[in-house]
């Protein structure tokens, strides 16, 4: 079925609510996070510093880090090169192609892989696509690009099928 194709293997508030002791039970080496609206406000380069330390943490505990953005290469690269991890830009999520590079980057594998994203249309189905662990995160600001409120719209809806309140 289609819906399970957009259904995150977690779903979290907030990114520092992921349990690395569960992504490395798992097996996971290897973290592809997305960037605006996941670890920074939409269009800007600036990092929460709760975000920053999560991502401290994460490679503290040797997880490797990738950003994948469909955003343009001087953009990702400024957030990329301060984080001084690897990155994909133009991605074309949720086409595989630019998960593959980021696990090429990495040395990692679907199964080793996880990916961390605020959108169900770009990157959980693009992970979901490659057999990627997938983590939907609450979008850390309401403020992003106009075509992507609309299509809130419709993750709203897939979201209360895939997540029924009780």
């Amino acid at each position: 079925m289609f819906l399970e194709a957009l259904r995150p293997n977690v779903y979290v508030d907030a990114i520092g609510q992921i349990s690395l002791e569960d992504l490395s039970n798992r097996g996971i080496k290897g973290v592809i996070v997305d960037l605006d609206n996941t670890l920074t406000e939409w269009n800007k380069d600036q990092i929460p510093p709760e975000i920053e330390g999560w991502l401290r943490v994460v490679r503290e505990q040797g997880f490797g880090l990738c950003l994948v953005s469909n955003n343009a290469k001087t953009r990702v690269a400024r957030v990329a090169e301060c984080l001084d991890i690897p990155f994909v830009y133009k991605a074309g999520k949720p086409r595989r192609r630019a998960f593959r590079q980021a696990m090429d980057l990495l040395g990692t594998e679907p199964g080793s892989t996880a990916v961390v994203g605020d959108q169900i249309f770009t990157d959980v189905f693009g992970g979901n696509r490659l057999g990627l662990y997938t983590i939907l995160v609450v979008p850390i600001s309401r403020h992003e690009f106009i075509g992507t409120r609309m299509m809130r719209q419709l993750e709203w809806l897939v979201l209360r099928h895939l997540f029924p309140k009780t």
